[in-house]
């Protein structure tokens, strides 16, 4: 759905961040729930550099996304996309074994999988060169790989988690790009189809292509 100003719904983003985040940050998982929904939103764009004060009274932690709509008001990508979901089958079924079991998968992506993958890009990236790193590395390699033969095994031959698209997938989908920089996904081929049939969806273009398009082009300067 385009994004309108005059949408009840309101997604804070950053106005602008370094471009090997851009299409990372995680207001696009929220952007694709809400495609997925069908429901137009409008996006409020703040500093990452410099972040207003009054921001933390939303999101304790002045990340983003934060999320609002005539109802409700909160922060936390995962939280946002379960209330996008609780009024929307295609994200959640209606039956409750379906819903449950696709909360589970959306909550074991950010519980079980999506920390070992910020660890690993914490050692490839952010402490890249540091001898604490180069000795950390194999372990969390081998535990990573173990934990993805684990999901492996689970989906088997399904085309999704649980049978369909569900807001478990989205969120899985999401925290599995944290290992575009490795070649880990690709040792799992039926990891890695399931992954590319999630992002190919045409509901995920259009939440990257909105987060793109709200990116200025030049990097703020903080106060």
């Amino acid at each position: 759905m385009p994004i309108d100003p005059h949408s009840d719904i309101e997604v804070t983003a950053f106005e602008w961040v370094p471009d090997f985040a851009r299409t990372y940050v995680r207001d696009f998982r929220v952007r694709w729930a809400l495609e997925e929904a069908g429901r137009p939103y409008r996006t409020r764009l703040i500093s990452a550099v410099d972040r207003p004060q009054d921001y933390f009274a939303e999101q304790p932690f002045g990340q983003v996304p934060a999320y609002r709509d005539t109802q409700v008001q909160l922060f936390e990508s995962g939280a946002i996309v379960l209330h996008i979901g609780s009024s929307c089958e295609a994200l959640l079924p209606a039956d409750i074994v379906g819903r449950t079991r696709a909360t589970a998968w959306l909550v074991a992506a950010l519980n079980s999988v999506e920390p070992m993958l910020m660890e690993l890009a914490t050692v490839d990236l952010f402490a890249a060169g540091e001898p604490w790193a180069a000795l950390r590395r194999p372990s969390l390699v081998e535990a990573i790989d173990k934990r993805l033969g684990h999901m492996s095994d689970t989906l088997g031959t399904r085309d999704f988690l649980e049978g369909r698209f569900t807001a478990g997938d989205l969120i899985m989908a999401a925290v599995l790009r944290g290992l575009d920089a490795t070649d880990l996904l690709a040792r799992h081929a039926n990891l890695a189809a399931y992954q590319r049939r999630c992002l190919d969806r045409p509901a995920y273009a259009a939440a990257i292509a909105a987060q793109l398009a709200d990116f200025r082009a030049d990097a703020p300067i903080a106060a």
